[in-house]
């Protein structure tokens, strides 16, 4: 089996599996140009105030995130937190983005290897990377923990930061989902992206904290989230600075330097962010020491997790999965106070491209 090291990394083997403020701004802008001419009648309806996360079905779910954020910002109100303390962190795998039937940089590890392999003849004898160039993800699954770094470390390390950022983004440009046909960056949660734009709406600063690898993920959190690269918390490999010439770079190597899952995201936090959140989304036990860690601070918390229930949009799984697996957690939601978000009744759109 194997450990939670290797999966957050980015693989996982399974023989089985292998703008929204643009729009608010153009609507704003045509209702304003509709009642400069309209009825009476229309002038109502140009007024009412827009749907808070259009894409969430009204219900529990919808209410408790509404009435959290409206306490925690009314000046006056019991619950009131200064701007400056309203910190959210959200995971990303599984809870921003879809991670089925493997984790994006799993998929991305893959890719490499098929394009790095005309270079490297002698992958055809040495595994994992010739069970992974004959697809038989059983057989890379089977090389363990140390063959997985092992491809990791071939895909990810031994050139400059620059270099990996241009891998990275050309990888997004071209690369397309197994099940969706789909670019990747399209694969985004629509009610989570319509949440982080409400919570900065609302004075928040939004955070990712993932296993994910930070410099994989923080060429297209921006673009896909509106969270900059230096709100991305995730795991990483040691970097060195080098001269390439005259010329000053920072190279990556194939060492480990940090894990940013389980009982390393609330280091992560104090580490690299200083200060505890006041509201955190995730959707596995990897999530949980974060849910437990920013739930139990003083003052008004918020925890959620996102529950994969929709196995005709998505994809309905949690204890026994693999892939985010999520049984601590859900078990303990309702003790802790958590929201448990169930996707195919809460949602009622997953991604921006569903009818």
């Amino acid at each position: 089996m194997m450990t939670a090291t290797a999966m957050r990394l980015g693989f996982v083997m399974d023989e089985r599996a292998c703008k929204p403020r643009l729009r608010a701004r153009l609507a704003g802008l045509l209702l304003a140009f509709v009642a400069a001419f309209a009825s009476p009648v229309a002038l109502v309806a140009a007024d009412a105030p827009a749907d808070i996360l259009p894409s969430w079905n009204d219900g529990e779910a919808k209410n408790e995130i509404v009435d959290f954020v409206t306490r925690v910002t009314s000046e006056g109100s019991a619950d009131f937190v200064a701007p400056a303390e309203r910190i959210a962190v959200f995971d990303n795998d599984g809870t921003l983005w879809t991670e089925q039937p493997n984790y994006f940089q799993g998929m991305f590890a893959i890719d490499r290897v098929k394009a790095m392999a005309p270079e490297h003849p002698e992958w055809k004898d040495k595994e994992p990377f010739a069970s992974l160039l004959k697809g038989d993800m059983a057989g890379v699954a089977a090389a363990g923990e140390k063959g997985i770094v092992e491809l990791v470390m071939a895909t990810h390390a031994g050139m400059t930061t620059d270099a990996f950022t241009k891998t990275v983004t050309d990888w997004f440009a071209t690369a397309r989902h197994p099940r969706f046909d789909r670019p990747y960056n399209e694969i985004t949660f629509l009610p989570m992206r319509e949440l982080l734009d409400y919570l900065r709406a609302s004075g928040f600063k939004t955070y990712i904290v993932s296993g994910g690898g930070i410099e994989f993920m923080r060429p297209m959190t921006e673009q896909m989230y509106g969270i900059p690269p230096e709100q991305v918390v995730g795991s990483s490999i040691t970097t060195k600075y080098e001269l390439d010439g005259d010329a000053p770079v920072l190279m990556r190597e194939p060492k480990i330097d940090f894990i940013d899952d389980g009982a390393g995201k609330p280091v992560g936090i104090n580490t690299f962010i200083g200060r505890r959140p006041i509201f955190a989304a995730g959707n596995s036990d990897g999530d949980y020491e974060m849910l437990r860690w920013v739930t139990a601070g003083s003052g008004p918390r918020f925890g959620m997790i996102v529950h994969h229930t929709d196995g005709e949009r998505e994809w309905a799984y949690d204890r026994q999965s693999p892939v985010g697996k999520l049984d601590k957690a859900m078990t303990e939601a309702e003790q802790r106070n958590w929201l448990l978000v169930d996707m195919k009744n809460d949602w009622r759109k997953i991604y921006a491209f569903d009818k």
